[in-house]
C-alpha cells in the first residue's frame, strides 16, 4: 500500500497536466460561442468612455469571456464592460447586479455583482465601450452582393457585353 500511493499521485497529477493541455481555448476566453459573441461585439464596440446613464434595470446581459460582458440597458443601447480581475464572467448563470452612481455607471467607481453559490462578488469596472447598435444590424441584416455577371471570354468590338465598350453603358434618355 505504501508503494501504491506515491503512484496514484504521479498519475493523478499526469492525467491533470494531460487535460490541462489538451484545452483548445487560451484561458479566460470563454466557450466558442461566447468567443464568437465577443468577436461580433468588439467589431462595433467604440472607444472607451467614462460612463453611461442607467435607469436601474437592463434589457439583458451575457457573459463574453472572464472579464467582459454585454449589458444591453434597451434593445436599442448596448455597452461593453470589461471588469478586473480576479472576477470570472464565464459562468454566471444565478445573474448579475451592476452598482451605480447617481443613475450613472462608471468605469473605475462602480461594479458588476456577480450572483454565485458562494455570495455575491464585486467586479470593479475597469472599461466601457458603447455598441454602435444601429450600425451593427444594418451591416448583419445587409443583403450579400449581388454576383457580378462574367465577362465573355473572347470580347469583340460593338459586342454589346464586351465591359469596355462605351456603346454598351445605359445612357440616360434626357426627353424622358
Amino acid at each position: 500500500m505504501r508503494n501504491e500511493l506515491p503512484a496514484i499521485a504521479i498519475l493523478s497529477v499526469l492525467l491533470l497536466g494531460a487535460c490541462a493541455s489538451n484545452s483548445q481555448s487560451p484561458p479566460g476566453s470563454g466557450t466558442p460561442a461566447q468567443q464568437q459573441a465577443l468577436a461580433r461585439y468588439t467589431t462595433y464596440a467604440g472607444p472607451p468612455i467614462r460612463s453611461f446613464t442607467w435607469l436601474g434595470r437592463f434589457w439583458s446581459w451575457e457573459p463574453l469571456s472572464k472579464d467582459q460582458l454585454v449589458v444591453w440597458t434597451t434593445n436599442n443601447e448596448a455597452y461593453l464592460l470589461k471588469v478586473w480581475p480576479p472576477c470570472d464572467l464565464r459562468f454566471t448563470g444565478l445573474g448579475i447586479g451592476i452598482s451605480s452612481t447617481a443613475s450613472t455607471i462608471y468605469a473605475g467607481l462602480d461594479s458588476v455583482v456577480v450572483r454565485s453559490g458562494g455570495g455575491p462578488q464585486k467586479c470593479p469596472i475597469d472599461s466601457i465601450r458603447k455598441i454602435d447598435v444601429q450600425h451593427m444590424r444594418a451591416v448583419e441584416h445587409q443583403p450579400p452582393p449581388a454576383e457580378m455577371p462574367a465577362a465573355p471570354e473572347n470580347p469583340t468590338p460593338g459586342n454589346p457585353t464586351t465591359p469596355s465598350d462605351p456603346a454598351a453603358t445605359p445612357k440616360p434618355n434626357p426627353q424622358r
